[in-house]
């Protein structure tokens, strides 16, 4: 089942449980869907595609909680933190920060990266390979630190 299917099966099933905050944030990814789609671009949706889409309405659930918190609204920040979980639960399993260290050491190896001048060799790779998987800036900071 493809993500559009699974979106519109949830959006039923949260319709049917009346559940707004589970409603709103698969609405939100639907209107992502659609969005695409009506954008003129003769592409189907990948794989790749769904993937990227959700990790940034995931990015900005994260951005949004920090933000809240800072002004104090934790009531907000609380919603934000329901409508991450359920788009998490649409990404691939995150990795733990050790799965992910032993990963990018891994391609780090494979590749002959030790110093911090490999960097531009070792992020990029390292982005492609755990799209999904983990967040860009935990994987910014693994490939730093196994570089310095």
């Amino acid at each position: 089942m493809n993500l559009k299917d699974k979106i519109n099966n949830d959006l039923k099933e949260a319709l049917k449980a009346k559940d707004k905050i589970r409603l709103s944030t698969v609405r939100s990814i639907r209107a992502l869907i659609l969005e695409f789609e009506k954008s003129g671009k003769d592409k189907t949706i990948t794989k790749e595609i769904e993937i990227n889409m959700l990790s940034t309405a995931a990015k900005k659930r994260k951005e949004a909680i920090e933000q809240y918190e800072k002004a104090g609204r934790i009531d907000l920040a609380n919603n934000e933190k329901i409508e991450l979980e359920i788009i998490q639960g649409y990404l691939p399993k995150q990795l733990t920060k050790e799965e992910l260290t032993k990963g990018i050491s891994d391609l780090a190896s494979q590749i002959g990266a030790f110093g911090k001048a490999d960097f531009a060799k070792l992020m990029p790779l390292a982005i492609k390979t755990f799209k999904g998987q983990a967040d860009g800036k935990m994987i910014k900071e693994v490939v730093e630190s196994i570089l310095s």
